[in-house]
């Protein structure tokens, strides 16, 4: 099989010849300080593991460390940013946000492997109605697209997002106010809460309209504020499904294959997960790296109705640990998860300063896991 064969196979719960070995996504850092400044492609060829390569132009994705949001910028939504810092390690900028009836701020700080907001853009009620009036939501061009996924062929598959600062309407809100006051105020608001989540969903069916005919294999949604290591099942049931299921429902009506993104934590919203119709699940942590249940435990609750991608910790595993480590860890994965297929071995999230010999072990080590 393929790279592209096996992995689509797992992702449709079925067997490939032997376990897929891969990575979330290859952060811009490490290819730089540790593999000579190569592509992520080319990354994954010379470590040997199957290619997951995200596309990430028009997504939006405030986290990106070369993001340019006045790319977006239309007559009634100017995004002007001031510079404060330009330094690599310690980027901060500014933003005022023009529109026909008032203005809006956030501020970023950042450094060479990621960006983090430091003022969120919502601060009155009354502001999501500005986002909801001019924040604008491009439209998908098609053919960059076709010319990256033709360029991977059978090396791996293309993954796209849904477009927003986080794929997923909760996790899109918790970027544009503070994660604990969304909670209080999904508590004590439901309904305005409800109001700006449904301001959210409106834009991001208008960008998967633009989607369609676009060569990705895989579409990511989610985010890690649903997981339920920072919001009760209750309020994930509430405030995550309902959106989720609609967009997932959107993404299917054009034929595309949907991965849920929870950062992991998955104890007590597994049917949750499976009820929105997501594909698969990931990045399935495990509590050694911050989720809330083994792998193992996980795959006990949902069988096979959802493949799942994930369950290698990338630090404690991938990065500090020694080669008997990794190998013990992806053979016991396998009995344990991929033994009947529907799963991809992944590092559950980002790495940053991870040697290159032990990737390479942890493809080694897939590699001896035949079907």
């Amino acid at each position: 099989m393929t790279s592209k064969d096996r992995l689509m196979t797992a992702i449709h719960r079925e067997k490939p010849d032997r376990l897929p070995a891969t990575i979330h996504q290859w952060q811009g850092y490490h290819l730089e300080e540790y593999m000579d400044g190569i592509s992520d492609l080319e990354a994954f060829q010379r470590v040997g593991l199957d290619a997951q390569i995200q596309y990430f132009e028009e997504m939006a994705q405030f986290w990106l460390v070369d993001a340019d949001f006045t790319k977006l910028n239309t007559l009634t939504w100017k995004d002007i940013p001031s510079v404060i810092s330009k330094s690599p390690d310690d980027r901060i900028i500014h933003h005022t946000i023009e529109t026909p009836e008032g203005i809006l701020t956030y501020k970023t700080r950042g450094d060479r492997k990621t960006t983090w907001i430091t003022e969120y853009l919502i601060k009155h009620d009354s502001d999501i109605q500005l986002i909801g009036k001019y924040m604008p939501v491009p439209k998908l061009k098609l053919e960059p697209i076709r010319k990256k996924y033709d360029e991977l062929r059978d090396h791996g598959i293309l993954r796209g997002f849904v477009w927003g600062d986080q794929a997923g309407c909760w996790q899109h809100a918790a970027c544009l106010m503070d994660i604990s006051e969304l909670i209080v105020s999904a508590m004590e608001r439901p309904t305005w809460v409800h109001e700006l989540l449904h301001v959210l969903l409106e834009k991001k069916l208008q960008f998967i309209e633009s989607m369609k005919g676009a060569a990705f294999d895989l579409i990511e949604t989610g985010g890690g504020s649903a997981s339920s290591t920072v919001i009760s099942p209750e309020l994930h049931k509430e405030f995550c499904l309902p959106y989720d299921t609609a967009m997932h429902e959107a993404l299917h009506g054009l034929n595309f294959l949907v991965t849920y993104h929870t950062c992991g934590g998955t104890h007590g919203i597994e049917e949750y997960i499976v009820q929105n119709g997501a594909d698969a699940s990931e990045t399935v942590a495990p509590p050694s790296v911050g989720g809330n249940q083994e792998p193992w435990e996980l795959k006990r609750k949902v069988g096979a109705r959802i493949a799942l991608i994930g369950g290698v910790d990338q630090h404690n595993t991938l990065t500090t640990g020694s080669p008997e480590d990794i190998r013990n860890k992806v053979f016991e994965l396998f009995e344990k998860v991929g033994v009947d297929g529907g799963y991809v071995c992944s590092a559950s999230d980002h790495f940053f300063d991870t040697p290159v010999e032990n990737l390479k072990v942890f493809a080694a080590a897939a590699k001896e896991c035949a079907y």
